[in-house]
């Protein structure tokens, strides 16, 4: 029975409120953090914007060049192979070319 009481008065006792031991402006980044922070922020998202503009160009770069690809393969299995131009010299005269 003695147990229980003491139980019981210990749990009526008020709690001790822990003081603080440290200045809150020495630990709080204040709002010259919270200014960088922002700006890391905008600058994050301003290279993450730029980065997706540029991968997206270099892909439809490529479509065009592979569309391109295709169409000139296309053109030259319609071309028949006996109509191909002979190799002319580039001086014209049809004779070895000058060093």
């Amino acid at each position: 029975m003695r147990a229980l009481t003491t139980l019981v008065l210990t749990g009526l006792e008020e709690t001790p409120v822990p003081t603080q031991t440290v200045d809150p402006d020495l630990v709080t980044p204040g709002p010259l953090g919270f200014l960088i922070v922002v700006l890391v922020v905008v600058a994050v998202v301003l290279l993450v914007i730029d980065m997706l503009r540029r991968v997206r160009r270099v892909r439809y770069r490529e479509e065009v060049t592979q569309m391109l690809d295709a169409e000139e393969a296309a053109a030259r299995a319609e071309r028949p192979a006996e109509s191909a131009p002979d190799e002319e010299r580039p001086n014209g005269d049809g004779g070895p070319t000058p060093r």
